[in-house]
């Protein structure tokens, strides 16, 4: 007699794992931040590039007071970072920019020690643990998992200021050292690239003119009719 063949056994479902997929796209902005930095002189990790400010080693020094805030003092695991302004533990825009004693490796190390003591956090608790913001006087509750949202929407957010700042700067872009993100094109390409962005820019400014004078017509018309 014929036996039914065995079937094979499907392989066991991979469960989802929410904190690793929050772990793994805050330390992709981290290092984003941290590659910015590379190859670049004193004088240029630290020149404002923006009307406001806006300088490569300060949004490094800023996201340091920020992981060690949210991750540290807010679970009741301080971590000593540098103080933020915004929340009055500093002077105006102190953490937003290095003076000229702290150093780039002072800097740099720091914010790694300060994301190892974040993972410690993000491994020791669960994503519903509640934490108190230190903010006023009876503070913010909060759990992990929105901290976690936070600062990977903070972390990004300056990724992309740093972004600007160093494209300025040398002409580097992308969000590895690679660039293998960014289209293919050589400096021809995108020069080529940017007058086309450029006149797309300025033929929508005339028609919006014509659009103006258009209507400015139409009301003189009515406004004669009545």
């Amino acid at each position: 007699m014929t036996g039914t063949a065995a079937q094979p056994q499907a392989a066991p479902k991979r469960l989802p794992d929410p904190k690793a997929d929050l772990r793994l796209y805050l330390q992709d902005a981290r290092d984003a931040l941290l590659w910015k930095l590379e190859g670049l002189s004193e004088y240029d990790i630290r020149r404002p590039l923006t009307p406001t400010g806006t300088n490569l080693l300060g949004l490094v020094k800023h996201a340091t007071g920020a992981e060690a805030l949210y991750f540290g003092a807010t679970f009741g695991r301080p971590f000593d970072g540098p103080p933020l302004w915004i929340i009055g533990a500093a002077e105006p825009n102190a953490d937003l920019w290095a003076t000229p004693d702290e150093l780039r490796e002072q800097i740099v190390e720091g914010y790694r020690a300060a994301w190892a003591h974040a993972d410690a956090t993000i491994e020791a608790l669960p994503l519903d643990a509640v934490g108190k913001l230190p903010l006023g006087e009876e503070g913010r509750e909060v759990t992990l998992h929105r901290v976690l949202v936070h600062m990977i929407a903070e972390t990004d957010r300056h990724a992309g200021h740093a972004d600007v700042v160093r494209e300025l700067i040398d002409g580097a872009t992308g969000l590895r050292v690679n660039g293998d993100n960014m289209a293919a094109g050589d400096a021809a390409w995108w020069a080529d690239h940017r007058e086309r962005v450029e006149r797309a820019a300025k033929e929508a400014e005339a028609v919006e003119a014509v659009e103006v004078v258009e209507v400015v017509e139409v009301v003189e018309v009515v406004e004669r009719s009545v």
